[in-house]
C-alpha cells in the first residue's frame, strides 16, 4: 500500500497528490516548509518546529489557513495514518493558487501538505568516520534580500552551494557570509569546538537558520558544562578547530574531520563530538508527541 499524503484537508494516494502548476509556492518558491522527525512514535520537538513554521510564515504575510494547533493534529494524523514510527516528515505551507503575476493578493487561499516518510541523508560510515567539507564559493543570501532565518521554499541558494559540493566529491559545503564569516552549511548548521574546549556556533545574524537540532545541542554542551558562545569565526577559527560538527533534523549530528584539504583536530571525530551524538539519540527516544 502507497504512502498517504496530507494535502488541503484530505488523505490522498501518492499518485494523487498535485498542486497546481499555478500554484505560487512552485512557480516563485512563495511558501516556507519544516523537516521534522519521528522517532519510536515520538514526533521529536513538533512544537518547536510549528512555531518556527509560523514565524516564517508571519515574515511573508503568510496566512497557513489554519492554526497552529490544528497543524500539530495534522502532522500527528499524517504519521499515523501511514502506520509509521519512524520517520522524517515534510510539512509544507505554499502562497496556494494564483495566476501569472508575482503578487501575492492573487493567491486566495494557502496549500497545505504533509508528507511521512523514511530518510537517509548520510550513510552511517560518516557518522563514524567524520564528513569532508568545501568551501563554497556561492555566498549565502543576505538578511536585508531574503532573511536566513526565514525557512523558506526558494532554497536555490543552498542548491548552487550543494553542486559545488557535488562537483569536489564531498557531501556538504560551508557556506560564507557576505562579510566572509561562517554561517551555515547547505543543510545543516556548524559548531566548533575550540582547544580550551569552548563550543562555538554562528549566531543567527550572520546568515544561518535557527535550528531546532542546534538548540538542543547547545543545551547539552552546557549540561556538560561546556561553555558555549554564539559567535561570528572564520575558515581560521574553522580550520584550526579541534573538533567540528554539523547538526540538523535530517541529519542529527555529524562529525567534520576535514575542511578545504584542512585536517580538523586528529582528523577523526573527537571525544565530545561522539558524546554528543550518543546522548542526542538517546534524547530523541525519550521526548517528544506521541503518536
Amino acid at each position: 500500500m502507497g504512502k498517504k499524503i496530507y494535502l488541503d484537508g484530505e488523505f490522498v494516494e501518492r499518485e494523487n497528490a498535485k498542486v497546481s502548476v499555478f500554484d505560487h509556492g512552485l512557480l516563485y518558491g512563495d511558501g516556507v516548509f519544516e523537516g521534522i522527525r519521528a522517532y519510536g512514535g515520538n514526533i521529536f520537538k513538533l512544537k518547536e518546529h510549528l512555531e518556527r513554521l509560523y514565524m516564517s510564515a508571519h515574515m511573508i504575510n503568510l496566512d497557513p489557513g489554519v492554526n497552529i494547533n490544528e497543524m500539530e493534529e495534522i502532522v500527528v494524523e499524517t504519521v499515523r495514518t501511514n502506520n509509521l514510527r519512524d520517520a522524517y516528515i515534510r510539512l509544507v505551507v505554499t502562497r496556494g493558487e494564483g495566476d501569472l503575476g508575482l503578487n501575492p493578493v492573487k493567491c486566495p487561499r494557502a496549500t497545505v501538505f504533509c508528507i511521512a516518510d523514511k530518510i537517509k541523508l548520510y550513510p552511517e560510515e560518516y557518522y563514524k568516520n567524520g564528513l569532508s567539507l568545501v568551501t563554497a564559493s556561492t555566498r549565502r543570501n543576505i538578511p536585508e534580500a531574503l532573511n536566513p532565518r526565514i525557512k523558506s521554499l526558494n532554497y536555490l541558494n543552498n542548491i548552487m552551494a550543494k553542486i559545488e559540493a557535488n562537483k569536489a566529491g564531498v557531501l556538504e559545503a560551508v557556506m560564507l557570509n557576505r562579510e566572509g564569516y561562517v554561517s551555515e552549511c547547505t543543510g545543516d548548521n556548524i559548531f566548533v569546538i575550540t582547544e580550551e574546549r569552548t563550543v562555538l556556533t554562528p549566531p543567527p545574524y550572520v546568515g544561518s537558520l535557527t535550528g531546532i537540532t542546534r538548540n538542543v545541542i547547545m543545551r547539552l554542551c552546557r549540561e556538560r558544562g561546556l561553555a558555549v558562545k554564539e559567535t561570528p569565526f572564520t575558515l581560521f577559527e574553522l580550520y584550526n578547530a579541534e573538533e567540528s560538527f554539523l547538526t540538523g533534523t535530517a541529519a542529527e549530528v555529524i562529525p567534520v574531520v576535514e575542511v578545504d584539504d584542512r585536517r580538523i583536530g586528529y582528523g577523526k571525530p573527537g571525544e565530545i563530538t561522539r558524546g554528543l551524538i550518543g546522548e542526542f539519540r538517546e534524547l530523541t527516544k525519550k521526548e517528544g508527541r506521541r503518536i
